[in-house]
């Protein structure tokens, strides 16, 4: 069946975003959700296929959302119908001094699980490599800034999926690259991560199937788990 077909052009009132032109991380999160939807048997093989063609040919996120609107994860590909994240923290919100830094010189430096992330963190890779994990970690604070320093090192960062992404530095032969990311959810944490990379590399981008919503849900189970446990006893 044609989807495009079956479903009426967007209105003239439609909401601007929906006929932004769709990029190719666009197109990869409606692919993530097809597959999945084709994995849990709500999608036959052909109508996972006929849907996967539709999606990389669509022009902009409005008919992208046609091909997930009637699956339960079709609404994490919706486009915000909120304010997209600032491009820079809000003056005076995140302090100067960081509350943990992470060196790194001929050596490496990991931080990942659960951990609270503070409102800023600096990390030095000087001949080493630098992972600040961020996907299951407790957002204290809606902004967190990451200043990331790489000379002839590697710093990664990575985040939820539903979070808000965004950078700002740049690389002297060497690698600056943050995959931009906006959350559907407006009270979203915002990542910033600012950084120089000298003969070096430094990378941020999202971590599939990670959701900050989904990890306390999990932290919430195992509290109530524990105190039912100590109830019976």
């Amino acid at each position: 069946m044609d989807l495009q077909k079956q479903v009426a052009p967007p209105a003239q009132t439609a909401a601007p975003a929906a006929e932004l032109r769709a990029s190719d991380a666009d197109r990869d999160r409606i692919a993530d959700i097809l597959r999945e939807a084709l994995a849990e048997g709500r999608l036959t093989a052909e109508e996972h296929a006929e849907r996967v063609e539709g999606a990389l040919a669509a022009k902009t996120v409005g008919e992208l959302e046609i091909y997930v609107r009637d699956l339960p994860a079709g609404r994490r590909a919706a486009a915000p119908a909120h304010a997209a994240a600032p491009q820079r923290p809000a003056p005076g919100v995140v302090p100067a001094d960081p509350d943990e830094n992470l060196v790194a010189v001929f050596s490496s430096s990991v931080r990942r699980g659960r951990w609270r992330a503070g409102r800023r963190i600096h990390a030095y890779a000087i001949f080493g490599s630098v992972e600040i994990d961020l996907s299951e970690a407790l957002f204290e604070y809606q902004q967190v800034v990451v200043k990331a320093i790489s000379v002839f090192g590697s710093v990664e960062v990575r985040v939820p999926e539903n979070v808000s992404l965004r950078g700002t530095g740049g690389g002297v032969l060497g690698n600056f690259e943050v995959d931009t990311l906006d959350s559907t959810e407006a009270d979203a944490p915002v990542v910033y991560v600012d950084g120089w990379a000298v003969l070096g590399n430094i990378e941020a981008r999202a971590k599939r199937g990670r959701l900050v919503a989904d990890i306390l849900d999990k932290v919430q189970r195992k509290v109530d788990r524990g105190l039912r446990r100590h109830l019976d006893h």
